[in-house]
């Protein structure tokens, strides 16, 4: 039982050494996903003045103008693709971590039933111990009745064997 319980306990240690450590990592890789979408709100931004932007004769937006802003939203378009990499990471350490809070919750349910098993047992065994010690209180009691019986016999055998050994002397002295 004791081998058992330190399995179980050292099972546990490493599950929550495990936990931290994944947890750790799904921070900083949430940290990393928040500078991207931060870097892509920026690049956004750019785009957004590039859109205002109109260098051509009356105001009019040139070649240049188009195709800068269109570099600008292909540079966003390739940093979401890199976002979604990055998110479908962190969906994937969120998966771990509710693997592990299953795998967690699992074993302290087994946990739960050995001890309850245990209990059980110890109770079982209490139960048989108390009965048994009532037993032997009971015969104990009959062996008591019994020496108790046995010592009145004795003594009434010993008072009608004192009585007739007196009346013998009695007789023996009037002849």
């Amino acid at each position: 039982m004791t081998k058992y319980l330190l399995s179980l306990l050292l099972v546990g240690l490493s599950v929550t050494a495990m936990a931290q450590a994944d947890s750790t990592a799904y921070q900083l890789q949430r940290n990393k996903v928040n500078a991207l979408l931060a870097q892509r709100s920026s690049r956004f931004g750019q785009y957004q003045q590039s859109l205002n932007q109109k260098t051509g004769i009356f105001g009019m937006q040139t070649k240049k103008d188009i195709k800068h802003s269109n570099d600008i939203l292909r540079q966003i378009t390739l940093h979401d693709n890199k976002i979604f990499r990055e998110l479908k990471v962190l969906m994937e350490y969120k998966e771990m971590q509710v693997q592990e809070v299953q795998t967690i919750a699992q074993v302290n349910t087994e946990k739960v039933q050995h001890f309850t098993m245990a209990v059980k047992e110890l109770q079982d065994k209490n139960a048989a111990l108390t009965l048994r010690a009532e037993r032997a209180e009971q015969k104990l009691t009959v062996a008591y009745y019994i020496i108790g019986g046995i010592a009145l016999l004795f003594i009434i055998i010993i008072l009608v064997l004192t009585g007739r050994i007196n009346k013998l002397k009695n007789i023996k002295k009037f002849p």
